[in-house]
């Protein structure tokens, strides 16, 4: 790890827990759940937007490295086979990955995925700082997703914001960001599909890109 690397890994970010939802899933169920998803180490911006108004609902973060995590602050999604520490999911194959989507996907909102390819450090440093955040109260989902990524190496574009869509704006300028766009046709009362997702954990997965 770099000299910059190591610096910002010492970094303790602090989110405003007082109102969170506090999770701790313990060590074994951690290390049991541990999945790393084979190839480029990447990280991936999650953004949920309204199709009606077209602003920004929530933002959450993919990162590969040493392990595959969710960051999903503040969110709703959950998934019974994924042990969780805060706001933190561990375990996240691909199959997970397309449950996040289709959970968040449907008439009323579309899912913004964008993409880029880091280096292990990096990679591994986001995680860092995403376990480390803490507890994120709800309406602050972009502003820990920011807080986690600016300043490391690569995302200077970054900066604090309270709106998914301006991370989502930033994100788009990092070299290399691909972005995909998903919907559905869902109800927009949405929560059955956590349910569905539990009994569908068995069928064929990882067909996510």
């Amino acid at each position: 790890m770099t000299k910059a690397l190591a610096v910002l890994s010492l970094v303790v970010l602090a989110g405003c827990a007082t109102t969170a939802e506090k999770k701790w899933a313990p060590d074994a169920a951690v290390a049991a759940a541990r999945y790393v998803k084979p190839g480029p180490k990447q990280v991936t911006l999650f953004t949920v937007v309204s199709n009606r108004s077209n602003a920004g609902a929530h933002s959450g973060l993919l990162i590969n490295g040493s392990e595959r995590v969710m960051f999903d602050p503040a969110g709703t999604w959950y998934h019974p086979r994924l042990p969780e520490r805060n706001d933190v999911h561990f375990g996240v194959t691909d199959q997970m990955v397309d449950f996040y989507i289709d959970y968040h996907a449907r008439e009323t909102y579309r899912v913004v995925e964008q993409t880029v390819t880091v280096s292990p450090e990096v990679a591994d440093l986001i995680i860092a700082r995403a376990k480390a955040y803490g507890a994120v109260p709800k309406a602050q989902c972009a502003k820990a997703t920011s807080a986690v990524l600016a300043g490391v190496p690569g995302f200077e574009a970054i900066r604090h914001t309270w709106y998914p869509n301006k991370l989502s704006d930033e994100f788009a300028t990092l070299a290399g960001a691909t972005r995909q766009v998903f919907t559905d046709n869902d109800a927009p009362n949405n929560h059955g599909v956590l349910m569905v997702q539990v009994e569908d954990d068995v069928s064929p997965a990882d067909n996510h890109p």
